[in-house]
């Protein structure tokens, strides 16, 4: 029985991806813990090459269970395309991938308060890839997001709609920036359509019944150390 942890100690481009895909054939379960799809995990298998920005990087073992855990936040439409390229590729990510019920959603309106708030910084700008990561988990940490889990409920519709407009509320106090959120609401409930077929699980009972079992587990961070919140670059 073990978990080991892997993270970067930089800001990122570190090869993780290519280590994490290395050492899953050790283990029994690779398990993303946190960041968001602005990560780009490439793997290069013979003559193709995959990045991964969600998807766990030991997906290209069948044996091995990938787990998108509690603490990732998902673009259904990155994910989804993600899933899709894969499957392309030939490969049936499907049967080894299980999403915890737990992890939070990005909604288009999160990407638009993104884009609109690193407008508004002018010089002061941060560097935000403007994939509505940062928003996303302020919603977390103020108990308001839609989680993973909420996709599978009958009231989704109105849980989307509640948190939108209190997005578009905020949006309001920003430069208006060029985003098509009709669109781009449209491929966000497609890509939520197909994400509803995939597997979830709660994630911390899925690992902890696995443990039990003495499978081993690999925990494999996004971003690098110096972007976390507390102990990197501030702001």
């Amino acid at each position: 029985m073990a978990v080991d942890v892997l993270v970067g100690l930089q800001w990122g481009d570190e090869g993780k991806g290519k280590i994490v895909d290395l050492l899953s054939e050790k283990y029994d379960v690779i398990c993303r813990f946190q960041g968001g799809p602005n990560a780009g995990h490439t793997i290069e298998i013979g003559n193709q090459k995959h990045v991964l920005h969600t998807i766990p990087s030991g997906i290209f073992r069948e044996h091995t269970i990938n787990l998108v855990g509690n603490g990732v936040v998902i673009d259904p439409i990155t994910f989804m395309r993600e899933i899709e390229g894969l499957m392309d590729a030939g490969l049936d990510c499907t049967k080894n991938l299980y999403i915890s019920l737990k992890a939070h959603l990005i909604l288009p309106t999160h990407r638009l308060l993104d884009a609109a708030s690193e407008a508004q910084k002018g010089e002061q700008k941060i560097g935000s890839t403007l994939r509505g990561i940062g928003p996303t988990y302020m919603d977390k940490t103020g108990r308001n997001g839609l989680r993973a889990g909420d996709i599978l409920k009958v009231n989704l519709r109105e849980r989307y709609e509640q948190l939108k407009q209190k997005h578009l509320g905020l949006a309001s106090i920003y430069p208006a920036v060029d985003f098509d959120l009709e669109s781009e609401e449209k491929r966000w409930f497609e890509a939520v359509e197909k994400m509803q077929k995939l597997n979830f699980v709660n994630g911390e009972y899925f690992l902890n019944e696995l443990l039990a079992e003495g499978k081993s587990i690999l925990a494999e961070g996004a971003q690098g150390s110096m972007l976390d919140i507390t102990y990197g670059t501030y702001p």
